[in-house]
């Protein structure tokens, strides 16, 4: 670990030549939101601080590519993104290679934009991958890394619901109609032997699809009962009176499982694998920084919510949230897998094929070099 601070600390310098261009950069209106569904792209390489925090030395010898387009979410459960991205570790490694940030609201449209040649290589959800991947027959896109897991929760009114037996008959809401939550949710209703229409919603559980943004307002006009959300929406609940009923974490083998992943276009990969490779390394040198300085990288990631969205969040959110993700390299492919399987049996998803879903070779290549054991694929890697 220390390695990577005395990294960290040789690029400061430069980190500090950028202050000036940062300041002289008007911020970026975005939208704070989860990983859901349905809203546009939002292009920050030249608005927000990350973006000049990123911009890098033009003096720096480049890689095959002028530049790399990179999309992420402006959220807490895309920290590698934020905090990389603040920190300078992905420009390090690329070098005279530009960094071209936009952030998005929405996995369709993250994958919209990976599929248009928009961004080359994004940060977003197993569920909008697993989508993008089998409506493109596997020809759009490789998952290539994992980044986060954890931080979603089933969050109640302590005042209708004490035990998970009272959920039966309660509305509960996911944050879309087949995103990585409804899932979840869905799941979890069918291991308790009730009956719940997927695509209605209707059943012995109301599952109301709402979006992220007006959760906290539907809770506190009793619109719902509860949410199976990820953060900062579940800490947000929490702050308007909700209780903790379960935390998805408990349900998975090691209290592990996919929020985010690292994906990246076919035809990028195969054209500028040098440029990916860099990308990763920076992941990896991203998170092992985040887990040794988890107060200033928490720190790092509100200021860039702050920058994209205007609104910083507050430290009874912020805390309770960044204490419950956890970021990672592995993809934890196995759980990916499994949440493919569930989509399926509740009938959201056609059985999908997703041999070759998996590219893990530069993260191994990475992970390997500097000692750590490589990642698996669960049989879902590129032949």
């Amino acid at each position: 670990m220390s390695a990577h601070l005395r990294s960290a600390s040789r690029t400061s310098a430069s980190r500090h030549r950028l202050v000036a261009v940062a300041a002289a950069l008007p911020l970026l209106l975005g939208t704070l939101a989860a990983c859901g569904y349905g809203s546009d792209k939002k292009s920050d390489d030249s608005d927000a601080p990350a973006a000049a925090a990123a911009s890098g030395s033009t003096t720096a010898a480049k890689l095959s590519a002028d530049e790399v387009k990179i999309g992420y979410f402006p959220n807490l459960t895309h920290a590698t993104a934020l905090v990389g991205l603040k920190e300078g570790f992905f420009q390090q490694e690329l070098g005279g290679t530009k960094i071209k940030p936009a952030t998005f609201n929405a996995g369709p449209a993250e994958i919209e934009a990976l599929n248009a040649g928009s961004i080359d290589i994004g940060w977003i959800g197993p569920s909008p991958a697993i989508n993008g991947y089998t409506k493109s027959d596997g020809s759009d896109l490789r998952i290539i890394s994992g980044s986060a897991s954890g931080g979603v929760k089933l969050v109640v009114n302590p005042a209708k619901i004490k035990t998970l037996a009272d959920v039966k008959g309660k509305k509960i809401a996911t944050p879309q109609l087949g995103n990585t939550q409804d899932v979840a949710l869905l799941n979890w209703i069918t291991s308790q032997g009730w009956k719940v229409d997927a695509q209605s919603g209707r059943g012995d559980v109301s599952v109301v699809r709402t979006d992220n943004k007006i959760t906290p307002d539907a809770y506190r006009n009793g619109s719902i009962d509860g949410a199976w959300v990820p953060e900062p929406t579940a800490s947000k609940l929490v702050s308007e009176g909700a209780k903790v009923l379960l935390d998805e974490s408990t349900l998975w083998p090691d209290k592990k499982f996919v929020i985010t992943n690292v994906i990246v276009s076919q035809k990028f990969l195969t054209a500028h694998p040098d440029v990916v490779e860099a990308v990763l390394r920076g992941s990896v040198k991203t998170n092992a920084w985040i887990k040794a300085n988890s107060d200033k990288a928490k720190a790092d990631a509100n200021d860039q919510l702050k920058a994209l969205t205007q609104k910083a969040l507050p430290a009874d959110i912020l805390d309770p949230a960044w204490a419950s993700i956890e970021v990672l390299d592995d993809p934890l492919a196995a759980t990916a897998k499994a949440e493919a399987e569930h989509a399926v049996s509740a009938g959201l998803l056609d059985s999908p094929k997703l041999d070759g879903i998996y590219d893990l070779t530069l993260l191994n290549k990475v992970l390997t070099a500097q000692g750590d054991p490589a990642v698996d694929s669960a049989g879902l890697g590129a032949k």
